[in-house]
C-alpha cells in the first residue's frame, strides 16, 4: 500500500505505517492513520508510531487511539498475542488451567477503543490456542480478577482498565498464578515475547468465533457469590451494625463500584450507603469531574458533600471508577469536611484490623505470626503500632504488586497477613486478594464507622487515639509535572553528587540528614556494606532521606505519570501531643525540601494543580 510518505525521507516511519494498514482490521483507527497520511501529518504520525507502548510490571497504560504508541484493538492483541506465548513457555497445564479476563466501563468513540471490546480480542486470541478463557459478561471491579485468579487456580489475570487516569486512557494490567501483579523478571520475558509476535494470528481478530467457543465461560455468578462470602468473614460486628443510626454517603465517580459496595455493605449487614445519582452509574466521560482520581480530594467529592449535608450523613466513602481504591471524608463539628490522607485512613484501618483479630484469639503466642506490610513511601504508623503489639511489620518498594507477593510468600510459611496499604488510598483488608480492594476496604471501612458511632467516637476523634498511642505520624505528599526527562535526571542526579563525585546532602536548610538511600543505585548508609536490603531498580528514580528529628523524606518518580513526588512524614514519640509544633516542624521541613532540592530546576517544573 502506497502510504504517501516515501518523499519524508523517514522509511523507518514509512514502513512502521505500511505494517499498521495491513495489520489493523478497526476501521476507525486504520481512517485514522489514513487520514493522517493524505495530509502529510509528520510529527502526528511519529507520535503515533516511534516508539511501542512499553510493557512493564504494571502492564501497559497510555491513551486510546492509533498506532503502536497508544491502546486500541490492535496493540491489545499484540499483547495478548505476546502474553500468551511467554504463558505457553511458563506453565504446561495452561490447556487444563486457562486465564481470567476482566474489563472496566472506558470508552473511547473517535478510535474505536472500548474496554468490553479489548477484553474480548484477548479471549479470542487465547481460544485461537485452545487455552480456556473465564471472560465476565459485565464489568467487574479490578479486585474481582486478581480475586478469580487465587479462587480458581487459574494461570494468570488480564483486567482492562486505566484505574482513575484520564478519560482518553486505557490499561491492561497482568496477574500471576499466585494472585499478585506481576514482577520482573515476567514483564521483560512478556515484552520480549510481544515484540517476536506482532503478526496477528488467523483467528485472532475473530470474537464472534470465541464467543461462542466451549472454552470461554463466564465467572460472574460464582465470583460474584464467593466473593462476598469470603469477605464477610470479616465481618465482626453484625448486632452493632444493624442498629447503628450513622449515615453515609457513597460515590463510585462514574466507574464500576457502586452495585459492589451496595452488595458488601449487605454482606456486613450495614444500612445501605447513600449514592450519589448524578455519579452511580459507568459513564466513560466522566462529566461531573476534572480528574476521576478520589486521591485528587475534595473537588471530586462535592457532590457527595452535597448529598450528605441534605441526608445529614457523617461520612463519604468514594471509589475510583475501576474500584480498587478508597478514599474517606468525615464531616467536622465546625461543619467543614475533612478528608482522610491515605496514610490516616491506614492508621485507621490498621488499628481496626489488628483490634478486630485480637478481641477473636485467645492465643497470646498468635500475634507472633500475624504481618503488615506498607509501600516504603507510606506512613510508619504500622511499624509503631507492630513495635507495641507484638506483630511483624514489613516495607516493600511502592506499589501493591510488591506487597502482593511479599504477603504470599509470607502466606506460604503458614503465617497471617492481617492488612497492606499504600498512602496513594490503596488497601489489602482480606488476604483473599493479593491486590488492593476499594470494594472490601469500604465494607470494612463502613463497619468501623458504625462501630466508632455507638461510642459516641468520630473517625477523627480515634484517629487521634491512635497517635496519642503509638506516637503521632504526619505526613505531607505532593508533587510537580515534568515531561522533561533530562530535567528529571539532572535533578536526581545533582542529589547524588551534592557535594562531590557520589556525595548525597547532609543537611537540608536547617535540617540534619541522618541517613540516605536510593533504589535507583542500591545505595543505603545505614547498612554497614551500604548496600539497600529492597530491591534497586536503575529504571525509576527513588531516593529517601532520613532526618535527625524523626522525619522522613522520599523523593521519586511515578511509573505511570509525568511526575516527581515527594513523600514526607514526621514521627513522634508515644505521648508527644504537641501538634501545632509537629505540623510547624513539618511544614518547615517540606519547605526546606522544596528550596534546597527542587530549586535548581523548579523553573522547568509545574507545581501540582489546584
Amino acid at each position: 500500500m502506497d502510504t504517501g510518505l516515501s518523499s519524508t525521507g523517514d522509511n523507518q516511519l514509512d514502513q512502521a505505517v505500511r505494517q499498521w494498514l495491513q495489520y489493523d482490521k478497526n476501521p476507525k483507527t486504520a481512517s485514522l492513520v489514513q487520514d493522517l497520511v493524505k495530509k502529510g501529518a509528520v510529527d502526528e504520525l511519529k507520535k503515533c508510531f516511534s516508539s511501542r507502548m512499553e510493557f512493564g510490571t504494571a502492564g501497559l497504560r497510555a491513551a486510546m487511539g492509533p498506532g503502536i504508541s497508544c491502546m486500541n484493538e490492535l496493540t491489545i492483541i499484540q499483547t495478548t498475542q505476546g502474553f500468551c506465548r511467554y504463558l505457553e513457555q511458563s506453565f504446561e497445564n495452561l490447556k487444563e488451567r486457562g486465564v481470567v479476563i476482566g474489563y472496566d466501563a472506558r470508552a473511547h468513540p473517535p478510535s474505536g477503543g472500548d474496554s468490553k471490546r479489548f477484553a474480548s480480542l484477548a479471549a479470542a486470541v487465547f481460544i485461537s490456542r485452545e487455552i480456556p478463557v473465564y471472560l465476565f459478561s459485565d464489568i467487574t471491579p479490578t479486585p474481582f480478577v486478581p480475586f478469580t485468579v487465587s479462587h480458581m487456580s487459574l494461570c494468570a489475570g488480564i483486567m482492562v482498565t486505566a484505574s482513575h487516569n484520564p478519560k482518553q486512557d486505557n490499561g491492561y494490567k497482568v496477574y500471576w498464578e499466585n494472585g499478585a501483579q506481576i514482577v520482573s523478571p515476567h514483564d521483560k520475558g512478556i515484552a520480549k515475547a510481544i515484540d517476536e509476535n506482532l503478526a496477528p494470528w488467523p483467528e485472532s481478530w475473530n470474537t464472534e468465533e470465541a464467543l461462542r467457543s466451549s472454552l470461554l465461560k463466564d465467572p460472574f455468578q460464582e465470583i460474584h457469590t464467593e466473593y462476598f462470602k469470603t469477605i464477610q468473614k470479616h465481618c465482626h460486628h453484625r448486632e452493632i451494625n444493624k442498629s447503628s443510626g450513622v449515615k453515609i454517603v457513597h460515590t463510585s465517580v462514574h466507574g464500576v463500584g457502586h452495585s459492589f459496595v451496595q452488595a458488601a455493605f449487605k454482606a456486613f449487614d450495614l444500612h445501605p450507603p447513600y449514592a450519589v445519582e448524578e455519579q452511580k452509574d459507568p459513564d466513560p466521560e466522566f462529566p461531573t469531574v476534572k480528574y476521576p482520581n478520589p486521591e485528587e480530594g475534595e473537588g471530586v467529592l462535592t457532590l457527595s458533600f452535597a448529598l450528605a449535608d441534605k441526608e445529614e450523613a457523617s461520612v463519604v466513602l468514594a471509589n475510583d471508577p475501576d474500584a480498587d481504591r478508597l478514599a474517606v471524608a468525615e464531616k467536622q463539628e465546625s461543619g467543614q469536611w475533612q478528608v482522610f490522607t491515605g496514610n490516616e485512613l491506614g492508621a485507621l484501618l490498621g488499628w481496626w484490623i489488628f483490634s478486630c483479630w485480637k478481641k477473636q484469639t485467645t492465643d497470646a503466642e498468635a500475634v507472633k505470626k500475624v504481618h503488615m506490610l506498607s509501600s516504603t513511601v507510606s506512613s510508619k504508623i504500622l511499624r509503631a503500632i507492630a513495635v507495641k503489639e507484638g506483630f511483624h511489620f514489613e516495607e516493600t518498594l511502592t506499589g501493591f504488586k510488591w506487597m502482593g507477593n511479599r504477603a504470599k510468600e509470607i502466606l506460604d510459611r503458614g503465617n497471617t497477613v492481617l492488612f497492606a496499604f499504600e498512602e496513594a488510598i490503596g488497601y489489602m483488608c482480606s488476604s483473599s486478594v493479593l491486590d488492593k480492594d476499594g470494594v472490601s476496604a469500604a465494607a470494612i471501612a463502613g463497619e468501623m464507622i458504625s462501630y466508632l458511632a455507638t461510642k459516641n467516637t468520630s473517625l477523627s476523634q480515634q484517629l487521634t487515639t491512635i497517635y496519642i498511642e503509638y506516637g503521632y505520624h504526619l505526613s505531607k505528599n505532593s508533587y510537580f509535572i515534568c515531561h522533561d526527562q533530562n530535567v528529571i535526571r539532572s535533578l536526581f542526579e545533582r542529589l547524588r553528587n551534592f557535594s562531590g563525585q557520589e556525595s548525597y546532602p547532609t543537611e537540608c536548610g536547617r535540617f540534619s540528614i541522618a541517613a540516605v538511600r536510593d533504589l535507583t543505585t542500591g545505595y543505603d548508609s545505614n547498612q554497614p556494606n551500604h548496600k539497600a536490603i529492597l530491591p534497586t531498580s536503575r529504571s525509576s528514580q527513588m531516593i529517601t532521606f532520613t532526618f535527625s528529628n524523626g522525619g522522613v523524606a522520599t523523593m521519586r518518580t511515578s511509573g505511570t505519570e509525568p511526575k516527581i513526588k515527594y513523600y514526607t512524614e514526621l514521627c513522634a514519640a508515644p505521648g508527644n501531643s504537641d501538634v501545632t509544633h509537629l505540623k510547624k516542624e513539618l511544614d518547615d521541613l517540606v519547605n526546606a525540601i522544596v528550596e534546597n532540592f527542587f530549586e535548581p530546576v523548579k523553573n522547568k517544573l509545574q507545581p501540582k494543580p489546584e
